[in-house]
């Protein structure tokens, strides 16, 4: 007789103090067959930390590894073993290696649960000030200076807040697009080292956080941003495109170059640069 399968368990983490894992998660790392953790040695210190042994065999499982890993990691779910997967911090397959796993097991008819705990997008949310009724998760933006003002700006007409994650050595150059693309008085939040020692929240507009950050910031970094305010909407909506490339154009033939033309025009209809941008393109495609 074929033995049970296992089950594929997503496990979240803490985000940083150890004391924040839950009961289901301590069993669960002493008792699961198979660990799959994003960095072994972060998995080995946790456990040291809670005072947990794992009996279960250990694999590494981070982004590079992911595709490889899962035809191993199926074989054992068909052999019956349940695989515990964690990764750094927070809940693993949000912007963190789980989900090719997760699609594989679902496909094979593998059951998948998960030890719900600590997330980064949510602990964000619940503190940021900002309202937390409806939003969007965009996770990391491209690397890219061109690819990540892309993606910006398609997010300029989002009514819901905003959340994402960033790097520290990137975080000035994306408050500083986000800042210029969705306006510079748009409410945000810079979440730094959320839970841990030196846990820091800094709210303000886009502009006031990009100069801040300019100076460099350190640490974890979640940033969630208020969305596309109605009165921006609206204004946007009652100003017809040929209006403002007329606009622009005025101050441009009267010597003022196209980018502060386009800047001013958006901060004076309060509608976004890309918006207006467009605007000045598509009435230059028409002439």
């Amino acid at each position: 007789m074929a033995s049970a399968r296992g089950r594929v368990i997503l496990a979240a983490t803490p985000l940083g103090r150890p004391g924040d894992a839950s009961a289901r998660l301590r069993e669960a790392l002493a008792g699961a067959a198979v660990l799959a953790a994003e960095d072994t040695r972060r998995l080995h210190r946790l456990c040291h930390d809670l005072g947990v042994e794992p009996t279960g065999r250990i694999v590494s499982f981070f982004d590079a590894n992911e595709s490889a890993r899962v035809p191993a990691l199926l074989d054992a779910l068909e052999a019956g073993d349940d695989v515990l997967v964690v990764t750094d911090a927070g809940m693993p397959s949000v912007s963190d290696p789980g989900f090719r796993l997760v699609s594989a097991a679902v496909s094979a008819g593998v059951d998948v649960t998960c030890l719900p705990g600590p997330s980064a997008v949510t602990t964000a949310l619940a503190v940021s000030g900002l309202p937390v009724d409806r939003f969007c998760f965009e996770g990391f933006l491209p690397r890219k200076a061109g690819e990540r003002r892309r993606a910006v700006a398609a997010l300029a007409d989002e009514p819901r807040t905003v959340v994402l994650f960033e790097a520290p050595h990137r975080l000035a150059a994306t408050l500083a697009d986000l800042a210029e693309l969705l306006g510079a008085e748009r409410p945000a939040a810079v979440c730094r080292e959320l839970t841990k020692t030196y846990e820091e929240v800094r709210r303000g507009p886009l502009g006031e956080l990009a100069e801040w950050a300019a100076t460099g910031v350190r640490g974890e970094i979640t940033v969630v941003v208020g969305g596309r305010p109605a009165a921006a909407a609206a204004a946007a909506t009652a100003v017809a495109p040929a209006d403002l490339a007329a606009e622009v154009a005025e101050r441009e033939d009267a010597g003022q170059p196209r980018k502060d033309a386009i800047a001013e025009v958006a901060r004076a209809r309060g509608v976004p640069k890309r918006t207006v941008f467009d605007a000045v393109v598509a009435a230059k495609n028409r002439t």
